[in-house]
Parts: structure tokens; sequence; C-alpha cells
């Protein structure tokens, strides 16, 4: 459904060209100082504006309407929302008969019995990982200490970013990109195999997010061409540092102390300003279309803070569990 979390639990809700749209964390400790400029940072991070982004500008200020009394949460669910501004919900009109290829149009439409708002996307579009941000900046509040950086890689098949930007702008088209995530001084032996075990956790929130296609941890899938000895990871002291990280900090589904290491793959935006041919479902016909309106030449440039987010909730979330599990602080 929409909500993740065994103890902080996250809940995102609104649609692309709704009012609003926010999220709403339960098991949110007590205690923890939140203030609305502490969200800025991240948020701003996911907005669009620079080159390669949509034309789209919403402010998303965080309105907090829940939860947080006198700069401390409460320990009462956190509810925290931001107004939707800049909507031209029009150019989503033909969308009605043509869904997008690429897109949720079509399933949305068939799944909801036609009930489904269309509106840029609705619900599924990427806007509503507004609320993975935020929750995302509570979460890093509550693993204190681990330090969670993403960043984009590669676009377009190519390191050099810029120059596959140009040519994706150039040839009216869009792009897809790799993140790569690091999170240093993780929370020690957290994780709870089998179904929620560290890999799982980061794995079910990533694939959340909209346009992911793939992630690995460590090594990844070059493990698969490796022998045992030169991929297991020797110990090299008493604290369980290694040598190497082929396992991405992970083992049997728990932390074990070393950097977690993942890498996410994103796929091309859908809307893309290339001429496209596809179904018309009012004429049952083939038809050629341009898909209008405002939208990512690469959306993965603006993903680095919403991966940094996800892998932060199911870090909160586990540490949170296993806290009560075995009765300590750590």
């Amino acid at each position: 459904m929409n909500s993740f979390g065994t103890i902080f639990r996250v809940t995102i809700f609104g649609e692309s060209h709704g009012d609003a749209i926010g999220v709403v964390i339960d098991g949110c400790p007590p205690g923890i100082a939140i203030k609305t400029d502490d969200f800025i940072k991240d948020l701003s991070r996911r907005r669009s504006g620079s080159r390669g982004t949509t034309k789209r500008q919403e402010a998303d200020l965080p309105e907090i309407l829940s939860g947080i009394h006198e700069g401390f949460s409460t320990g009462a669910p956190v509810t925290i929302i931001t107004r939707n501004k800049d909507r031209v919900s029009s150019d989503y009109d033909e969308f009605r008969n043509i869904p997008r290829p690429g897109h949720a149009d079509f399933i949305a439409k068939t799944k909801y019995s036609g009930f489904a708002d269309p509106r840029g996307g609705g619900h599924f579009s990427g806007r509503i990982t507004w609320g993975l941000v935020v929750a995302g900046v509570i979460a890093k509040k509550i693993v204190v200490g681990s330090e969670i950086s993403a960043r984009l890689i590669s676009a377009g098949g190519s390191s050099d970013i810029e120059s596959a930007l140009n040519e994706a702008i150039e040839k009216n088209d869009s792009i897809g990109g790799i993140i790569e995530c690091t999170v240093k001084n993780p929370p020690l032996a957290v994780g709870e195999p089998f179904f929620n075990s560290t890999e799982s956790a980061i794995s079910h929130l990533v694939f959340s997010i909209p346009a992911i296609k793939g992630i690995e941890f460590g090594s990844g899938f070059a493990s698969a061409a490796m022998k045992g000895s030169e991929h297991n990871d020797p110990f090299i002291d008493e604290d369980g540092r290694t040598a190497t990280n082929n396992a991405g900090g992970i083992n049997g589904g728990i932390t074990n102390g070393n950097d977690i290491y993942f890498r996410v793959v994103v796929k091309p935006t859908s809307s893309t300003g290339t001429e496209q041919t596809t179904y018309n479902f009012s004429s049952r016909k083939m038809q050629t279309f341009k898909v209008s309106g405002r939208h990512d030449t690469c959306i993965a440039l603006r993903m680095p803070v919403i991966v940094e987010a996800a892998a932060a909730i199911a870090l909160a979330d586990l540490k949170l569990i296993d806290r009560g599990i075995n009765a300590r602080s750590s």
C-alpha cells in the first residue's frame, strides 16, 4: 500500500496536481529536535530548476500539522505537507485516450476502474517522493552518527554526465543514470533475517521510488564472475573492519559495521519530446504523438537525495526494531 515500516512507519499521500502532498510518520520517538528549516537543504536538492530538469516550479515549503511541539517531536504521528501551486493540468488531457508509453497511465486507469487522478501522473508521479525526503530528514536524526551520501555517477551510459545531458537536450529525448549511495558508520548489527534483512528493507523502499529499475550491494552483479576466495572480505581488526567490502557492509542480512554501499539504476524519463507511435484507445488505432507538458530530461539528476532518504528510513526502522528486541540503546 502507501505505508512502510514496522516501528518508524511512513505513509505518503497526495497527487501531483492535487491541493497538497505530504507524509505521516508514526512511531517517531519523542524528544527529537525538529524545525521547519531542517528540511530545506534536502528538499532543495530534490527540487527542479537546474538544467535538464522540469520547468515546473514549486516552493516545496514544509507545513508541519502535527507531532511536533515547541521544536521537538511529541511521540504522536508527525504530519507534514506542502501545497501544490504550479499546475497545468490541461497538459494531460490527451493521455486519457492515449496512455503514455512507460508511464502508469494505462495501469492506473485499469486498476482503479477509471477513477484514478490522471493529472501529472496523479499518485504515481515522482512528485510524491517529496514525502520520502521529509521522512528521510527525520530518519537521519534517528541514525545520528551515520553519514549517508548519494551521488549520480553516470547518465545516459556515460560518466561524462554533462555531455550526455547536452546530447539528450539537443535530441529532445531523455536519459537515465546510475546513483551510488554510501552509508559511513552505519548502526552495527541491525537487520532482521530473512524477510526484513537490511538489503530487503532498503531495496523495498528504493523500488518505491518511481523510475528505479535495479539495485546492487557491494560488488553486486560483478560477484557472479568472482571466486569465493576473492569475494570474501577478510577481517583486519577486533572491530570487524574488513580489507575489502564486496559484501557492501552487510552479512546475513545484518550490518557488519563497514560502510553500506549500493548502486541504483534509474530508467530514462518516460515523457520524452521525441515522436512516438502508440495505441489510441478512443480511435482504436495506432497514432503518432509527442508528449507535451513540462518534464525532466534526466530525472536521475534529482534522485540522489531521495535514495539517501530511502536508506535512512530503512535503517531508522531497523535500528528501532533492534533496540526493542535487544533492549539496548545502541
